[in-house]
């Protein structure tokens, strides 16, 4: 059940005059709802891949954890689609305003109601990385070309983990939310350090975006889409490095320019 498409569905296609049927690939949507000791925290809709490190990471995001160690036992059940997590150190149910929630895998305001573990878990962002427009670009084509099930379906987005020399990992989820997640959770499991690396995104830069990428304590997020005013203010004042549109030959910098080295002096802004 680990896949992120279901292959065989019988579509009708039109393109013009032509009209045929034919079996095709389109993404799993799948609810994880997430007991912690014992309790109900979370239901996430998302797709059925690295529920483990989607768990892992969604808690930190969360400030429930700061690191995987924290967590006594975790089983991901996917024919209940339930996830049982129990910690070392137990939460009360009543301790955050968290329980019984549902969240969406779409954009916006299906996680309007981050603000509070945001407080206790954004940081400011040190990261003394550098790289280069080519490597940018590289990286942007890269993150594109590894995501096959958004070559079958697609309904996903992907993000990844890199250096300026390429990428580490990449996950993809139907939320981009959940793909944060899950290159969060993946982080903690192996002991990864943020030391010098980037995220490489498929999405929009919200504020929510910008955030997870505060807690994962990297210093840089390039992505292929738009960003938020909210979330290049955020940046801005947490030392994050913004690059959006990043497609061909082409990305805008919005702020702490600094890390990108091959910028022409006139055109630094920090």
């Amino acid at each position: 059940m680990d896949k992120l498409e279901k292959a065989g569905w019988k579509t009708i296609k039109i393109k013009g005059l032509h009209q045929e049927s034919v079996p095709e690939a389109i993404t799993t949507e799948f609810p994880l709802t997430l007991m912690l000791d014992g309790h109900e925290f979370a239901t996430i809709v998302c797709s059925p891949s690295e529920l483990e490190d989607l768990t892992i990471g969604f808690l930190a995001s969360e400030g429930i954890i700061r690191k995987a160690d924290e967590i006594k036992e975790l089983q991901v059940d996917m024919y209940t689609g339930f996830a049982h997590i129990s910690l070392h150190q137990p939460v009360q149910p009543q301790q955050f305003d968290h329980s019984s929630r549902f969240i969406g895998s779409c954009c916006g305001k299906s996680r309007q109601f981050y603000f509070k573990s945001d407080v206790r878990v954004a940081k400011t962002v040190t990261s003394k990385l550098e790289i280069k427009v080519s490597e940018c670009i590289m990286l942007m084509e890269d993150l594109l070309d590894s995501s096959l099930e958004f070559q079958k379906t697609g309904g996903v987005h992907s993000a990844a983990l890199a250096t300026s020399d390429g990428l580490l990992y990449t996950r993809s989820d139907i939320g981009r939310h959940n793909a944060l997640d899950k290159v969060f959770g993946s982080m903690l499991r192996g002991r990864i350090s943020a030391k010098e690396k980037l995220v490489v995104f498929s999405g929009r830069i919200s504020s929510e975006v910008l955030l997870k990428i505060s807690k994962m304590g990297i210093g840089l997020i390039l992505s292929k889409s738009a960003v938020t005013d909210l979330a290049v203010q955020l940046a801005n004042d947490l030392g994050i490095t913004v690059i959006g549109f990043t497609r061909g030959d082409r990305m805008n910098i919005y702020t702490h320019s600094h890390r990108v080295v091959d910028l022409h002096p006139d055109l630094q802004t920090d």
